[in-house]
């Protein structure tokens, strides 16, 4: 997938909308049992409810972690599930030296076949590297990020008054360009964003904390919106835990619906 796919199916759908399958056992609908087979059926569900409305899935690794191997390979059954037309995101908020880096890549580049994954750039450069070596795959840098201890170090000033989150955006855009790097910013940082934007104009955010984390779309999207939408929004438990009875389905089609809805008004 390159650049240019994820613009135009933006267009071609009117829409920016993650949906973030953070999927929970302990949270899965009544019908369900409490098993990784049952998890799996239950992401099928939610991939059939909201592929038209969406055009990118994130999937939130730790999920499927926890359960070892087992949960592994539920991970790799939910990632042949996903549809090749969407944008594809391992949330996996990895980051290591640079030979740990490159087994990591291989591991959600090659063998999921993910097109991007969520990292951490606090250990440098050579952490990242490894990853910007895979032609049309993607690192998602931490910038911002929606949580409460964010303000423990993003946002502490530097002798220029300078947040740490700027600095990180301003030295991580110098090692590839935005067919290679994307950001994560959260939708609860609306003051911050504007800062981001400027210090990475022509690069996508990923944006997690509309919805459930109170975040507003239309915050972001005023904030930090470019010509080609720059944007992909994500929304998880708002929609995937939309409703725990049997209209689940129904429940979350109808909340990225309304979603991408809104998205689309704000699209030029």
């Amino acid at each position: 997938m390159q650049i240019s796919n994820i613009v135009d199916h933006i267009h071609q759908k009117r829409s920016f909308l993650c949906v973030g399958l953070d999927s929970d056992i302990d949270r899965l609908p009544a019908e369900f049992d409490r098993s990784l087979k049952s998890l799996v059926r239950f992401n099928e569900d939610i991939i059939e409810a909201t592929k038209e409305y969406c055009v990118a899935y994130k999937v939130n690794t730790a999920f499927y972690e926890r359960y070892g191997s087992k949960g592994w390979k539920a991970l790799e059954k939910t990632r042949k599930l996903l549809p090749d037309s969407h944008f594809l995101i391992a949330d996996a908020k990895r980051g290591d030296i640079g030979n740990t880096s490159r087994q990591y890549a291989l591991a959600f580049f090659d063998h999921l076949d993910f097109n991007a994954i969520t990292l951490s750039p606090y250990m440098g450069r050579d952490s990242i590297q490894p990853f910007l070596e895979f032609d049309n795959k993607w690192a998602i840098l931490l910038s911002v990020t929606s949580n409460p201890g964010s303000a423990d170090f993003q946002r502490m000033r530097n002798s220029e008054g300078k947040e740490l989150f700027q600095k990180v955006i301003e030295k991580s855009v110098l090692w590839a360009g935005p067919d290679k790097i994307m950001f994560v910013c959260g939708a609860t940082q609306s003051d911050r964003l504007q800062f981001a934007r400027k210090a990475a104009p022509n690069y996508f955010f990923l944006v997690p904390g509309v919805g459930a984390q109170g975040g507003s779309l239309e915050v972001v999207y005023k904030s930090s919106a470019t010509r080609g939408a720059g944007l992909l929004v994500n929304s998880s438990r708002s929609i995937i835990y939309a409703s725990s009875g049997p209209d689940f389905r129904e429940a979350a089609s109808a909340k990225a619906m309304e979603l991408a809805d809104r998205m689309g008004e704000l699209l030029p």
